[in-house]
């Protein structure tokens, strides 16, 4: 079925790391942008937030291509990255993240799900530390009783948009799980292993001083780092199907 999806939101956001995980965030937008030119999917740029010292606070991409979401459905997660920043004097390695979530974008008809499944909650979106950074109830959280799954927004400013946001990652969740479902059924476990392993805080490490990216849901490390970082991603997406698909 995810072979199906055919259109995705690619979202990358600053994680931790300041100025260098805006840069890193950019660097990670060229590269699945030069990834999806050499794909013949389409790639447009719908929103971003810069970043006053350069790179990206956010960035959010639609692509569009036969089987997109099948191929970087597994980028999803916090990305890490170790290299010595442009500004650093003395040479000392700083580390940084980015998240990438991938969205598929799923016509309503394709996952039909009934509003009386929903327990829909507003609350106020949270910042670092917690602390509450809107004086109003913008953020939304739905769980779809039947499956027990939970989803939740908290990154768009009004509560209509978070909602939007939040009902496609649930279509995205109800694929997955239909498709976890239908592996069950056949007599596959191993997915259910590799399932908790996706949402692990850090999927990805990406290591300029030693040439290397290593993902760590399934412990393969490849030399090519900026050959990949300049979007040349078969050979990860290769991987990253054999082993999790």
């Amino acid at each position: 079925m995810t072979n199906k999806v055919n259109k995705i939101l690619l979202e990358i956001r600053a994680g931790a790391g300041g100025d260098e995980a805006a840069l890193f965030a950019e660097d990670l937008g060229k590269m699945y942008k030069n990834y999806c030119k050499d794909q013949g999917w389409s790639f447009k740029v719908k929103d971003y937030t810069r970043n006053k010292e350069g790179g990206f606070k956010t960035l959010i991409i639609k692509v569009k291509g036969k089987g997109v979401y099948s191929a970087l459905r597994h980028e999803s997660g916090v990305h890490r990255v170790q290299r010595v920043p442009e500004t650093e004097s003395s040479g000392r390695i700083h580390t940084s993240t980015a998240s990438v979530a991938v969205l598929p974008v799923i016509k309503p008809s394709k996952v039909k799900i009934n509003d009386n499944d929903l327990d829909v909650n507003f609350f106020r979106s949270s910042g670092p530390g917690g602390q509450n950074v809107n004086k109003v109830e913008t953020a939304v959280r739905i769980t779809h009783e039947p499956s027990g799954i939970t989803v939740s927004s908290q990154e768009e400013r009004s509560q209509a948009r978070n909602r939007e946001r939040a009902m496609a990652m649930l279509r995205g969740e109800l694929l997955e799980h239909r498709r976890k479902k239908k592996q069950e059924k056949i007599g596959s476990t191993r997915k259910e292993q590799i399932g908790k392993a996706q949402r692990a805080e850090k999927i990805r490490t990406y290591n300029f001083p030693q040439n290397r990216i290593t993902d760590h849901r399934i412990g393969k490390k490849w030399k090519q780092l900026e050959r990949i970082m300049d979007g040349d991603m078969d050979v990860v997406i290769r991987a990253m199907k054999k082993k999790l698909d």
